[in-house]
């Protein structure tokens, strides 16, 4: 139970990103008050309308995710992984990715939004 609630915390933490460029795919980001620049070292997944997974521009099989990041966190594990998902894709598809990057030991994940007008 505390390790959902330590990866919920994280997690909304990190939530907070606003698009910036990424190594991700262009989509229609959904909008979000609250955002920051994104860290210098990331990589991005991408999550299409249809659902179509891409690791940094690349297509990738949803089966194949986990250790595709896996080996990019072996080479640098402080990365920092941002879920560019299309403000039409489905939750599960979503899901699917937060769960593939958790198997993979990703540990800084964030979901990319575009910033709307309101400030703080």
């Amino acid at each position: 139970m505390i390790d959902v609630v330590f990866f919920l915390l994280v997690f909304f933490m990190m939530a907070s990103l606003s698009m910036a460029v990424y190594a991700g795919l262009p989509v229609s980001l959904p909008r979000a008050a609250t955002g920051q620049v994104a860290p210098s070292e990331t990589a991005a997944v991408t999550v299409d309308r249809l659902g179509h997974a891409y690791l940094n521009r690349e297509p990738v099989a949803m089966a194949d995710l986990d250790q595709r990041v896996r080996r990019l966190l072996e080479g640098n594990p402080a990365l920092a992984i941002v879920i560019n998902a299309d403000g039409d894709a489905s939750h599960r598809d979503v899901v699917a990715v937060l769960d593939a990057l958790r198997l993979a030991g990703a540990s800084r994940m964030a979901i990319a939004v575009t910033p709307t007008s309101r400030t703080r």
